[in-house]
């Protein structure tokens, strides 16, 4: 997406003020996501990062300032309203059904979808398995739709909980560290799956990382998380070579290596 003209913002948030007793975790945020692109969000713990994903859907309200989705006001809608809108999100912590397979996994989020399921309606109907095996095929995690998601490597819990939010269908997606505990080995694979599926599926995406070398390959644009500030907003090229933010943000993250 880089150098394109992307025309109107699909997430645009302005001003937006929030603390928590003395401590500001949103103080003035002005953001706008473009449609098609990949925006990381980078920062040092407690920067506020997760703030802004929680504020974008719905699991916190701002005390000060707007956000508006597609042009139209999101700010104080429930988070299941702002999923129907077309925003999805991932967690930190995969929100998985342990006790179910992959595959229960996938159909559970497209029967949420579609409403087609109750207790006392067939999950794995038809239809919905048709649909689940294709998703999770997309994420390379075909051959493990029977396995129970407690029993998935870290890599596979990550792709299987993002397959949940992509079947929800958003034209929006905020991941919360996709990366995290992702074995070192695995983590490019994980991230190229999911780039891929998200871009062939033209999902606009934000994502919290700690990782520079993913946020150097896959963004197209990095915002700097620092006070619940913007400190930089630019190309990653550009923004990981700042001398600011190498020695503020990447720099506290020395023990991930990419000091």
């Amino acid at each position: 997406m880089k150098g394109k003209d992307m025309g109107a913002p699909l997430l645009a948030a302005r001003g937006l003020r929030l603390a928590f007793g003395g401590v500001k975790a949103a103080d003035g945020i002005d953001l706008d996501v473009m449609p098609g692109e990949f925006l990381a969000i980078i920062g040092p713990n407690g920067a506020g990062k997760t703030t802004f994903i929680n504020m974008a859907t719905g699991y916190l309200r701002p005390q000060a300032g707007s956000i508006a989705y597609d042009g139209h006001s999101i700010l104080g809608l429930a988070p299941r309203a702002i999923v129907r809108r077309g925003i999805a999100r991932s967690f930190q912590l995969p929100q998985l059904f342990t006790e179910h397979t992959v595959l229960e996994n996938a159909a559970l989020a497209i029967a949420a979808r579609t409403g087609l399921w109750s207790p006392l309606a067939r999950l794995l109907r038809p239809g919905i398995r048709a649909e689940a095996m294709a998703l999770l095929d997309r994420f390379g995690l075909g051959p493990l739709a029977g396995v129970r998601a407690d029993a998935l490597n870290e890599g596979a819990r990550k792709l299987a909980d993002i397959a949940m939010a992509v079947a929800l269908q958003p034209r929006l997606l905020l991941m919360d560290e996709p990366t995290s505990g992702v074995a070192t080995a695995e983590k490019m694979t994980v991230v190229e799956t999911l780039v891929r599926v998200l871009r062939q599926a033209g999902v606009t995406a934000v994502f919290v990382e700690h990782d520079m070398e993913v946020v150097a390959r896959f963004a197209d644009r990095v915002a700097v998380w620092s006070q619940g500030r913007i400190l930089a907003l630019g190309p990653p090229e550009q923004v990981l070579a700042d001398p600011v933010v190498r020695r503020e943000v990447i720099g506290i993250e020395a023990g991930s290596g990419h000091a």
